[in-house]
């Protein structure tokens, strides 16, 4: 990109410190509402996980308790892959390519990540192997789970107009759609919902999109059809830069989320 491609007010050193400077302070705003908000959100109701749900894993059965692992703290990611689905949603492989990287950090937070699908676990493992990924992930095909919460439509109810999502009526393009489901577990073995977010509420988890607003172009979404999304690929289907290329080589292979 050259200076060219965005017009652009051009000012002297002293007018654009004069301007930043101003603008810190709404940044400072929107941070120390942000931590309101995030304190707001610990502070909601739970509800107690009454049904037992069964998952079908690489190794076999797995139930909600086990996707904790040892810890206390879980977060669920809703992964559109619906069965005999040809590939994950590109979206959803868009965030999940950050889950590899902060596995261990958040485990040092009391906290386990894993992704659920309703494709049979034979779908999702031939999903995950072509990506490279190497979190938790297992299947919701013989359970009410992703019903439950709310990430899964009848045919019945697209046709009806009555699917429910994102706290609301909604007309969902598709029989799976993303969303993040937050459990919690306490010292006697009780399961607890906390918190869910769906839609945009979902961007804060896409760093990606955090380190674009950053720059001019910011995402560079406007006219991308036939939704402002459309332009993510599955990471082996972009052609990379030759300096994205030349960085890869440089230092070392790129970890695989």
């Amino acid at each position: 990109m050259t200076a060219t491609d965005v017009k652009h007010r051009i000012v002297s050193s002293e007018e654009w410190l004069k301007e930043r400077e101003a603008f810190l302070a709404e940044e400072r705003a929107f941070t120390h509402n942000r931590d309101e908000l995030s304190r707001k959100r610990r502070e909601l109701p739970w509800v107690r996980v009454e049904k037992q749900y069964v998952f079908d894993g690489p190794q076999g059965p797995v139930m909600l308790e086990d996707l904790f692992q040892s810890r206390s703290q879980l977060i669920v990611y809703h992964f559109m892959l619906g069965p005999g689905w040809k590939e994950g949603c590109p979206s959803c492989s868009f965030l999940a390519d950050q889950f590899g990287g902060m596995l261990v950090h958040l485990a040092d937070r009391d906290v386990s990540l894993a992704a659920v699908s309703r494709a049979p676990i034979d779908e999702i493992e031939a999903f995950r192997k072509r990506m490279g990924w190497r979190f938790p992930w297992v299947s919701s095909h013989g359970n009410d789970f992703s019903s439950d919460y709310h990430v899964t439509f009848t045919q019945e109810e697209r046709a009806s107009g009555t699917m429910y999502y994102n706290y609301g009526p909604a007309n969902f393009p598709r029989d799976e759609a993303p969303g993040a489901s937050v459990f919690y577990k306490d010292a006697d073995g009780g399961v607890f919902h906390t918190y869910s977010a769906y839609a945009r509420g979902l961007d804060i988890l896409l760093g990606a999109y955090n380190f674009l607003d950053l720059v001019p172009k910011g995402r560079n979404e406007e006219g991308v059809v036939p939704y402002p999304m459309a332009w993510v690929r599955h990471h082996d289907r972009y052609v990379d830069a030759p300096e994205v290329k030349a960085a890869a080589s440089c230092c070392g292979e790129r970890e695989q989320a």
